[in-house]
């Protein structure tokens, strides 16, 4: 009977749902005490769940089968992260010293992907996601190299008027992104421009007019628009596929066609 309430996905989905919200209601702290201590019995709960389906599909599918799925790589991997808050709470122990550890616990939030699991053609979406993250891997690493430069020619150039944006090349390759983004750009020029001179303040606008272009305007749209091609390929390629199939059918019957012509 509980091997087969644990192998029952309906079963998992409730409690993944639960899970969440469990998570979420123990991030507020405007709880009392005593809720405190049900959310976190529930928390646990719900871990010692999770680490028993985990024991009973071990043992049902043995190891290879159960690593053979990616969802549960992913779930092994959560609820392994979870087992030290658990085994603090079962047996008391003080939690200060295994406060890093006892954080990996929110992790099991990451167990609502499996609700995409029930969504349907998702395994094609996830193949067309993966398939377009391979495509697209140079012009993401150009983009990473051209916000690079950008990020710390900015550093230098304006580290003095606007630290706040380009102190450092960790500040300066944030800014680059958001400039990029196009959300609120024109505040940082405009922030250098109020602490410079007119000419400085020009040659200041023009700059990022240019970033804005080249990086924003160019360089997102061509990785979005290569992305985007790449996750419909497969999907062309089949149409493609069924038209010369079409086309193959069409000139066949038209040869027996004129084949019958010529023999009458």
């Amino acid at each position: 009977m509980l091997k087969r309430l644990f192998l029952n996905e309906t079963f998992i989905l409730i409690l993944i749902i639960v899970n969440a919200i469990t998570i979420m209601l123990a991030a507020f702290d405007s709880w009392s005490l005593s809720q405190k201590s049900i959310i976190l019995l529930c928390d646990n709960i719900i871990t010692l769940m999770f680490l028993i389906e985990l024991t009973i599909k071990l043992n049902h599918f043995k190891i290879r089968g159960y690593f053979s799925s990616n969802w549960n790589k992913m779930d092994f991997v959560l609820i392994v992260l979870s087992i030290p808050a658990l085994v603090s709470w079962i047996f008391s122990f003080e939690t200060s010293s295994l406060s890093f550890f006892l954080v990996f616990r929110v992790l099991r939030v990451f167990k609502s992907f499996r609700f995409l699991k029930f969504v349907p053609g998702i395994s094609s979406l996830l193949q067309g996601i993966r398939r377009a993250l391979t495509t697209s891997v140079i012009i993401l690493l150009g983009f990473i190299v051209y916000t690079f430069i950008i990020g710390i020619l900015s550093c230098y150039l304006f580290k003095e008027v606007s630290p706040e944006h380009f102190s450092n090349p960790i500040n300066a390759f944030y800014s680059t992104f958001k400039i990029f983004t196009m959300e609120g750009w024109y505040n940082i020029p405009e922030e250098i421009a109020r602490n410079s001179s007119e000419g400085i303040a020009f040659l200041t606008k023009i700059y990022f007019i240019f970033i804005l272009i080249t990086g924003g305007i160019f360089g997102l749209s061509l990785v979005n628009s290569i992305f985007v091609e790449a996750m419909l390929s497969d999907n062309t390629d089949d149409i493609e596929k069924k038209v010369d199939e079409l086309n193959r059918k069409v000139s066949t019957l038209l040869e027996q066609q004129n084949g019958n012509n010529s023999n009458s």
